[in-house]
């Protein structure tokens, strides 16, 4: 997944709210090379630009800053009031999440063939775990995605226990979730009954341009009253 600066400033804030809130100290040598790869800067040298803007607009504390050198780190009161909007989903971004069961060839492909390059014509980017994958513990690498995440979008094809749990957790935070699912099995099983109620975006590998027209007026209108 290739981040922004604007994101990988958020990502530089987490990264030390994280630490110093585990530990309880400052962090004694920042530039380290998981901060590199978690941030997603293109270079150190980018990287230290970043730390170095914090610095300077107030959000985060150093003892030292010399080339390659950041020093005891810490938030500010300011950075940990940015922290914690971020850990409370309040700081999204240009991108969606989406919930899916993996491993289903018809699915996979209809995700990447219709499914995002219609989210993109909004002007957003859609995302799944397979593009955000790294190292560390899946389950918070997926929280951390939806938190930064403005919408989320689940199938139910498969009725996948996590995709249900995705868009609850999405629900949680205040994120339009747009369900969808393959047309023969909605139209034969439906989807849980907490969800089958909702509006739910039927697709079929027969006629994608319906199922993409539809989707983008669905998300549009879900963004625009999210926003109001």
């Amino acid at each position: 997944m290739k981040y922004n600066p604007a994101q990988q400033a958020m990502n530089i804030v987490r990264y030390i709210g994280d630490r110093v809130s585990d530990s309880g100290t400052p962090i004694h040598d920042l530039l380290t090379d998981d901060l590199l790869t978690e941030v997603g800067a293109p270079s150190s040298d980018f990287l230290e630009h970043l730390i170095r803007e914090l610095r300077d607009r107030g959000v985060i504390s150093m003892a030292a800053a010399s080339h390659g050198i950041f020093a005891r780190v810490n938030l500010t009161l300011e950075g940990w009031e940015q922290y914690e909007r971020q850990r409370h989903g309040q700081v999204p971004g240009n991108q969606g999440f989406m919930a899916m069961k993996f491993g289903d060839p018809d699915l996979d492909s209809f995700a990447r063939d219709v499914v995002k390059p219609a989210v993109e014509s909004t002007g957003y980017r859609l995302f799944d775990m397979r593009d955000v994958a790294r190292a560390g513990v899946i389950d918070n690498i997926m929280r951390i995605q939806i938190q930064d995440s403005a919408f989320l979008i689940a199938d139910l094809t498969h009725d996948n226990a996590g995709a249900y749990w995705e868009a609850g957790y999405a629900e949680g935070l205040g994120r339009p979730v747009i369900y969808i699912c393959e047309r023969s099995k909605f139209d034969e099983k439906s989807s849980h009954f907490d969800t089958n109620h909702c509006t739910t975006v039927l697709w079929s590998a027969e006629n994608p341009d319906e199922f993409k027209k539809e989707l983008i007026a669905t998300l549009r209108r879900s963004l625009d009253a999210a926003e109001t």
